[in-house]
């Protein structure tokens, strides 16, 4: 039997928890494993517990959801996170992918994208609602505007073009075997590509990856 995805789901407001908790039960292959209203219940639980996916609101009380963030990634943990805001900031959405969020949603789409959004991140797929993909892409427009349409040579230099292209395919948020597909590649292949561009360009995650190609006119 498949193993479900686990969720733990923390937001400071109970009806918001009911409300994602009855929209996770509706699938099959997740459970919904623990829930909390402030960080430092989320710090605590995680303790003892864990989760494949945190699906974690940026406006916590005690401490906010930047800040547990910023305590998983001190530890140097790889629990994945999906963070849950009010805010289209695409700032703020690149300044959280520096310390390992996997994912964002705004509240006003989680409705629509809570269940797509966590399978996406448990295989290891970044996750954009499209409010907030929006305004990324709007970014790099802006950029484009203003630095010209080429990339910087930096963010050039040390790929391969095949790096290249996976790199603009995960900006793109296609999923592994579509890239496989895409580029006729085999899935650990594109895999392996993947590995090798985390760690050319210093980047945690996918995310990461999709934020770096922004900010030099990759795509």
């Amino acid at each position: 039997m498949k193993e479900k995805i686990k969720v733990h789901v923390a937001d400071d407001h109970m009806i918001l928890i009911e409300g994602i908790i009855a929209m996770l039960n509706t699938d099959k292959d997740i459970e919904v494993v623990g829930h909390s209203l402030t960080g430092m219940q989320v710090m605590k639980w995680f303790e003892t517990n864990t989760a494949d996916i945190l699906v974690l609101d940026i406006n916590m009380p005690e401490l906010d959801g930047i800040e547990v963030l910023k305590r998983f990634n001190k530890k140097k943990s790889h629990q994945k996170i999906i963070m849950l805001s009010s805010y289209d900031d695409v700032k703020l959405v690149k300044e959280l992918t520096t310390y390992g969020a996997d994912g964002f949603i705004s509240k006003t789409s989680a409705g629509e994208h809570i269940i797509k959004a966590i399978k996406s991140v448990y295989d290891n797929e970044p996750y954009f609602s499209d409010d907030i993909k929006e305004g990324l892409f709007n970014l790099a427009i802006g950029h484009r505007v203003v630095d010209g349409s080429r990339p910087t040579p930096k963010a050039t230099n040390s790929l391969t073009d095949r790096e290249l292209e996976v790199l603009k395919l995960v900006a793109q948020q296609y999923s592994t075997q579509e890239m496989a597909d895409k580029l006729l590649l085999s899935t650990n292949t594109v895999d392996t590509y993947r590995k090798n561009l985390l760690k050319k360009l210093n980047v945690k995650n996918a995310v990461g990856l999709a934020m770096y190609a922004v900010k030099h006119k990759i795509i």
